[in-house]
């Protein structure tokens, strides 16, 4: 079998290419030239470059065709420009799990498949298999990667049937160390190669020096909210119906600068996320302050003491429909339908029991325990034990 492998520089794809190649197929590396953005960087190297030559260094150990294709015009349209204008409306995207949908397993794969390939293969933790339903039509399960510590089921959570169809993840059954052995005793030179720290289209930057310089700076106030606000000790109502409920419990509080004491200034709304506690330059409290809301109008951030501060949990979250996105399609929630699953609302945080509910009006998530932090234009992903079920947009 033809597999075109994206090589990224990295350790976890050149194992990957290298395991196809053991198993006896035609291996192809392709490398994708990101965006890039020198006057960012942390360091003082191109990171697109230095990249470059490991995988092509890689590809010559192995023996393999390799090919540069640019994609730096394309990451700049569909990952940075979305970024910058999801920031600028106070929502917190996710550029790794678009990068994915939009880039790799979009025209990337279109690319690979037009140069003759049968599948693509990334150097993704998770992994991918088949069974066949009644009608006998095969379905693709998207399934956590073996390395609890390492699984990137979530960054794959908006892929479909067809990408999974033509997917490969040759790693997904190993374990990070068990990679860099088999790196190591191959010779590769990304054996011990540092994980990428960076964005997914930049490389190693820092997100609040690459936001500064894209986004003005604009000084606002930070309000500190304390413990005995009113809507903190407001009693629960009683609900008419579920919907009612689901509105209510994922009701984001909204803030006055009158609710509260000015505390300080920042520099900008928009370079600061939900649940953010370093940064914001407060003194003078015994724990840390934790940003709970932003007014982006009045460009306030306001705050509250302590990661256990009330205003920092929901126990639920909406998805607009339009943004709701299913891998496993044939589990799809009908309108009145729910479905028990586990769920996340960021990458690494362990799966918690939630249920989904599906509603003319709207996609809704209610979690047994309270969430902290829920952000605005994060994923949310559920699964069903180890297996990826769908994901959305929290609006």
């Amino acid at each position: 079998m033809k597999i075109v492998v994206g090589l990224s520089g990295g350790v976890d794809s050149s194992v990957a290419a290298y395991l196809l190649q053991k198993q006896g197929h035609e291996v192809v590396a392709l490398f994708m030239r990101n965006w890039n953005d020198a006057s960012v960087t942390l360091e003082d190297e191109c990171p697109w470059i230095e990249d470059s030559n490991d995988a092509l260094m890689v590809a010559q150990k192995l023996g393999i065709p390799y090919q540069v294709i640019d994609m730096s015009e394309l990451y700049k349209e569909k990952i940075v420009d979305y970024m910058f204008d999801e920031y600028k409306r106070g929502r917190t995207p996710n550029p790794d799990v678009l990068c994915n949908r939009e880039v790799k397993f979009d025209v990337f794969m279109k690319t690979a498949l037009s140069l003759g390939a049968e599948k693509v293969a990334t150097g993704h933790y998770a992994r991918v298999n088949s069974t066949f339903d009644e009608n006998g039509k095969e379905i693709y399960h998207l399934l956590a990667g073996a390395d609890n510590n390492k699984d990137q089921s979530y960054f794959l959570c908006q892929l479909n049937q067809e990408q999974l169809s033509k997917s490969l993840f040759p790693i997904g059954e190993l374990t990070k160390p068990e990679v860099r052995e088999i790196a190591r005793e191959m010779g590769l030179v990304t054996a011990d190669k540092k994980d990428s720290q960076g964005l997914c289209f930049i490389g190693k930057v820092s997100l609040p020096t690459f936001l500064q310089q894209q986004l003005e700076p604009k000084e606002g106030d930070i309000v500190e909210i304390f413990k005995d606000f009113e809507a903190f000790r407001r009693e629960t109502p009683v609900f008419s119906s579920k919907l009612e409920e689901l509105q209510f419990l994922s009701d984001k509080t909204k803030y006055e600068k009158s609710d509260g004491k000015m505390i300080g200034k920042h520099q900008g709304a928009h370079y600061f996320t939900i649940g953010q506690s370093k940064g914001l330059g407060i003194g003078g409290h015994a724990e840390s302050c934790f940003i709970l809301s932003r007014d982006m109008e009045t460009n306030t951030i306001f705050v509250g003491e302590g990661k256990n501060f009330p205003g920092l949990f929901r126990k639920a979250l909406k998805i607009e429909n339009s943004e709701v996105h299913w891998v496993r399609e044939d589990l799809r929630l009908q309108n009145g339908e729910s479905m028990k699953v586990k769920a996340r609302i960021r990458y690494r945080q362990p799966l918690e029991e939630a249920t989904l509910y599906q509603f003319e009006e709207g996609f809704y998530i209610e979690f047994e325990c309270p969430q902290s932090a829920i952000a605005e234009g994060q994923f949310a992903a559920w699964y069903d034990g180890e297996e990826l079920l769908g994901s959305g947009v929290i609006s």
